[in-house]
């Protein structure tokens, strides 16, 4: 099982990411790539035990009224990949994505916060990482002045 950091909690999380040679539709527990998502979408609506993973190339809004899953991942192929970003944006702020946003792939500790402030509210991290230390640096920050996806009213209406 594969340890992931999840609405400020460290878990185990149930979901492998299946690349498209490793396939088998009928196998729970999969975060399954997105054209596989769209190509079978009758066979998985209905479903609950797989999520969609989104290489960082891929347009999200191809999932407009397509979403029947609780997780999607969003894969940063490299650290200074920021397309990821942009999606976890859309997810939330133009579908209205209430469930599991997850980032995959090379996710470091110091992308967190900005993540938050997306709209990812999971992170299975890079290879050898602290889980502890990266979960204590989300607590680095308790107020925005800016509005985000975790914080849609602006610091001047609290007033």
């Amino acid at each position: 099982m594969t340890k992931v950091i999840k609405n400020s909690k460290i878990t185990d999380s149930n979901f492998i990411l299946v690349r498209e040679k490793d396939i088998d539709i009928d196998v729970g527990n999969q975060l399954f790539p997105l054209s596989t998502y769209l190509q079978n979408l009758e066979t998985l609506v209905g479903r609950s035990d797989y999520g969609i993973w989104i290489d960082s190339h891929e347009e999200i809004e191809v999932l407009a009224e397509k979403i029947y899953c609780d997780t999607i991942a969003l894969n940063f192929p490299s650290f200074n990949d920021g397309r990821p970003y942009s999606s976890a944006n859309l997810l939330r702020q133009r579908l209205k994505f209430q469930g599991e946003i997850r980032a995959v792939g090379d996710v470091r500790r110091d992308q967190l916060e900005q993540m938050v402030r997306c709209g990812f509210n999971a992170f299975e991290m890079a290879e050898d990482t602290d889980l502890e230390a990266s979960l204590a640096s989300l607590q680095g920050f308790t107020v925005n002045y800016q509005t985000t996806a975790d914080r849609p009213e602006p610091l001047f209406r609290k007033r």
